[in-house]
């Protein structure tokens, strides 16, 4: 069996970023990622996405984001681009095509199953895979009897398969609005949410967010430890949103009652047919790799952590979780920060023993 200082599963930001951190403290970890490149979930988000977070304000260490406008936007696929180059530059060991199916203790720390019957032996262990795997499907009224189509955001890409349709986006963050908003343009859309969408605004004062998140230094107050659950996030917005929704492109009405069949109950009662409901409902922490590491994680699948380390697993830890330890936590711009606590722990613990 081949013997590793630690095992990185996953990928994209946060197991690239994790794997520069280890590095710079002198230890050798190896990074395996479930799909065919180290771009972790970004190449399967929707066709339209772009950051909400300036380019200057979304790099990972050591690599600024490249391109002539640091105040611009990126797009998906230059985010892409940009952790597939990172990954080429890093010189770490980056298997792909590697999916962890357990992680249980062994004498000499971790024992890693791959799937396909492969085994690694690691003295420390970071989960780094993200959200993206497990899509949170609530349970809404009725949705088990809706006999229309049912997909969640992260199965979405574009509006072209809906024109003409009648949807129903549910959910009321960046995303929800997003999609409903790029939808209404081919589709007859309604944004179904429980209470009525909060925006904030994307630019004050000339300046994006992002600048006042960081010189106030709100943007990495150690906030996270003081959250049980990550709250509700605002939706970042220019203006455009906010008009859109205030013009009925799309519609915005309280979550549905009930369905009977394609037809949805409001609840004013009317009922009319809808053709498909897309859930941006988000995502919930991805670890089933991890079910059988007693006290990894609670009865509900969150990780037992403080600030990314392990509570009651020595030599694990966790990065790219979302408020693991601030506002930033799991973003392009924030992940580094706590990769290096992380590195610095476990290089620390490697050491000791």
């Amino acid at each position: 069996m081949e013997h590793i200082d630690v095992v990185v599963i996953g990928g994209g930001q946060s197991g690239l970023a994790s794997a520069y951190a280890l590095l710079r403290r002198g230890l050798r970890p190896v990074v395996l990622e479930a799909s065919d490149r180290a771009a972790g979930s970004w190449p399967r988000y929707y066709d339209s996405l772009t950051l909400f977070s300036p380019a200057r304000y979304s790099s990972l260490p050591g690599m600024p984001f490249p391109g002539g406008d640091p105040d611009r936007y990126p797009h998906r696929d230059e985010v892409v681009a940009y952790l597939t180059a990172y990954a080429d530059r890093l010189g770490a060991d980056i298997r792909t095509g590697q999916r962890v199916t357990s992680v249980r203790r062994a004498r000499s720390g971790f024992d890693v199953a791959l799937e396909g019957g492969g085994r690694l032996a690691a003295r420390a262990v970071v989960a780094a895979s993200g959200t993206f795997g497990r899509p949170h499907r609530p349970a809404l009224p009725g949705l088990e009897e809706f006999t229309g189509q049912v997909l969640h955001a992260a199965d979405y890409r574009g509006p072209a398969p809906f024109t003409g349709h009648r949807v129903v986006v549910v959910g009321a963050g960046n995303s929800a609005v997003q999609i409903a908003a790029e939808l209404a343009g081919a589709a007859r859309v309604t944004l179904a949410t429980r209470g009525p969408v909060k925006f904030a605004a994307q630019r004050i004062l000339g300046r994006d967010l992002h600048f006042w998140l960081t010189r106030t230094g709100l943007d990495t107050a150690p906030l996270g430890r003081l959250l049980r659950r990550p709250p509700a996030q605002p939706v970042l917005d220019d203006g455009r949103y906010r008009a859109a929704l205030a013009a009925g492109r799309p519609e915005r009405r309280p979550l549905f009652t009930g369905a009977d069949g394609s037809k949805l109950t409001w609840p004013d009662g009317e009922r009319e047919e809808v053709d498909a409901i897309v859930l941006a409902t988000g995502y919930r922490p991805d670890l089933p790799y991890l079910a059988h590491l007693d006290g990894a994680l609670d009865a509900a699948g969150y990780p037992r952590h403080r600030e990314g380390i392990a509570t009651e697993v020595a030599g694990l830890a966790f990065v790219g979780l979302e408020w693991q330890r601030s506002l930033s936590s799991n973003s392009l711009r924030g992940v580094g920060r706590d990769a290096d606590r992380v590195a610095r722990r476990l290089a620390a613990r490697l050491a000791r023993r």
